[in-house]
């Protein structure tokens, strides 16, 4: 562990950031893994995976998020999403957190976001996990190793799980708290062991940096078609609505699954690796992702699995149904070398309708596409938490609401002039149920998704007819070859049309209900959009 590659202008000394019993820079994947089973972080899997759990924390604590409140922020953050900090109240965070770290051991990496050299952010990870120091290397970009000497990073991220904050002092909500600070270009987070977190930091960021550089970042993933980086797609959708399984085509080459941004140039990702959902993951359905799970050095994260024989239960999600695998971007044999690709000719809005309301596609004109961006709309499905009975909407605007920290407006004005600008073709594409809401209907074939997806992708679906949906106003193609015309009109599907109809006029006036706090902010054409 004595191979330090780092600026020696630029170590944590440097910083502020003494009386450490050892600081590890920029060890590569063998020494973290190493360090992971010595330190007793998690326990070494097949083919030299490491597998995790994370304990009370098993996914994001949006509720813990802060951005301090200093006056370069104050008119350009969206602050009923984004908790206020007081600068006072951050200091002494900070202090107390370097506190904590002394006689700690800890592991560093510099890293880069943003595959375009012209939008890229060079950030410093220093993470009391040895395992986070791993994630976060496979989550980011490696800088070459002759960069290491003249690093010299914009934003410094302390991420210390067992240092609890004090609401009182820290003017937070619980033990628990990620805060970030643009005028310190700071990043604390405290009492959480969740992965996510880290690279969640990241891309509020770029959230925050890019938009005022005309570029519009985004919670999608991204393909474009093999030999061809010109026909790029872009697949908006929160999680579980498809986008890492859907962007993941063999027929295709992957840009990304997460994070990504649209500049003049075309779109480029954020990131250097994928961090894979694995509830349910089949070697069948899902190869190239399930070969990934005995990699060296891929993290598995609260995956349940045998003491003895080390075997992975992908079907027990009784940790949590948020499991899952981050490993680097090239261990998808149809990854992209450079992680760059044109303007998208196809912009994706995955939805996983629980209502079984919308049909499998739809196409968008532009000022419906801002509609259903600013909405983004999915729906968790009934007993999947206690006390629902019935399908239950969720509305994460831009499809990453808990990541902006601008107003939603300001990422969707940009969407619009950039869907105008290029005539990019816009899709809804739905992956939740068909023939009745969940419990009743069934969840749309994978099948027919792909089959619908390939066909807008290619440019098919311009030759096939469209009606006019009645509820929503996108028009539905009537027919395309290989997929039942049945399931293209999803109140045929439905046992009772009556039915149908009463749910269908439903999740219209939820999505009418939602979008009433838009209307000051868009102009007349997305308004009529909303309208149907």
């Amino acid at each position: 562990m004595s191979m330090e590659r780092v600026n020696p202008r630029k170590r944590l000394e440097d910083q502020g950031i003494t009386g450490l019993a050892a600081a590890h820079y920029n060890l590569l994947e063998p020494a973290l893994v190493q360090a992971s089973v010595r330190r007793g972080e998690g326990t070494l899997g097949h083919g030299g995976t490491i597998m995790v759990t994370t304990g009370v924390h098993t996914g994001r604590s949006p509720k813990d998020k802060f951005v301090v409140r200093t006056p370069d922020v104050e008119d350009s953050i969206w602050w009923e999403n984004n908790p206020p900090m007081d600068p006072e109240a951050f200091e002494r965070l900070y202090q107390d957190m370097l506190a904590h770290m002394q006689g700690r051991e800890y592991f560093v990496q510099d890293l880069y976001a943003g595959a375009d050299p012209a939008y890229r952010l060079d950030v410093r990870l220093v993470t009391e996990l040895a395992w986070h120091g791993l994630f976060i290397r496979h989550m980011l970009r490696r800088p070459e190793a002759s960069e290491l000497a003249t690093f010299d990073p914009e934003f410094t991220i302390i991420n210390c799980p067992t240092f609890k904050a004090d609401p009182a002092r820290h003017g937070c909500r619980s033990e628990t708290v990620i805060a970030i600070n643009f005028e310190r270009k700071l990043v604390l987070i405290g009492a959480s062991e969740y992965g996510g977190e880290n690279k969640k930091s990241v891309f509020s960021i770029l959230n925050y940096l890019l938009p005022a550089k005309g570029v519009m970042p985004m919670h999608c993933s991204a393909n474009h078609a093999t030999g061809d980086p010109s026909e790029a797609a872009i697949f908006f959708g929160l999680s579980g609505t498809g986008k890492t399984t859907l962007s993941a085509d063999p027929e295709r080459t992957l840009i990304g699954d997460d994070e990504h941004g649209w500049s003049d140039d075309g779109i480029f990702n954020f990131e250097g690796g994928c961090y894979a959902k694995t509830i349910n993951l089949s070697r069948e359905a899902e190869p190239e992702i399930y070969a990934t799970t005995t990699r060296f050095g891929s993290v598995l994260e609260n995956v349940v699995f045998d003491p003895d024989t080390l075997e992975m239960d992908f079907d027990d999600g009784s940790l949590t149904v948020n499991a899952r695998v981050a490993y680097p971007l090239e261990a998808i044999p149809n990854a992209s070398t450079t992680s760059v690709a044109g303007v998208p000719k196809n912009i994706v809005m995955l939805t996983c309708d629980a209502f079984g309301v919308l049909p499998p596609i739809a196409r968008l004109n532009p000022a419906q596409a801002m509609y259903h961006f600013l909405s983004g709309f999915t729906a968790k499905a009934a007993g999947t938490e206690r006390g629902i009975l019935e399908p239950q909407p969720t509305f994460s605007t831009c499809f990453g609401a808990p990541f902006m920290a601008r107003r939603p407006e300001v990422y969707g004005k940009l969407l619009q002039a950039k869907i105008a600008q290029h005539g990019s073709d816009c899709w809804l594409v739905n992956t939740g149920w068909t023939g009745g809401a969940y419990g009743t209907g069934q969840r749309m074939p994978i099948k027919a998704t792909r089959a619908l997806l390939s066909a807008a992708l290619n440019g098919w679906l311009s030759n096939v007819e469209f009606r006019k949906d009645p509820n929503f106003g996108f028009e539905v193609p009537v027919s395309v070859p290989g997929v039942d015309d049945a399931l293209l009109d999803p109140r045929q599907t439905w046992a009772d049309g009556n039915a149908y109809d009463a749910q269908a006029r439903k999740l219209v006036g939820m999505f009418a209900e939602n979008f009433a706090q838009y209307v000051p902010y868009i102009d007349d054409e997305v308004k009529q959009a909303a309208l149907g």
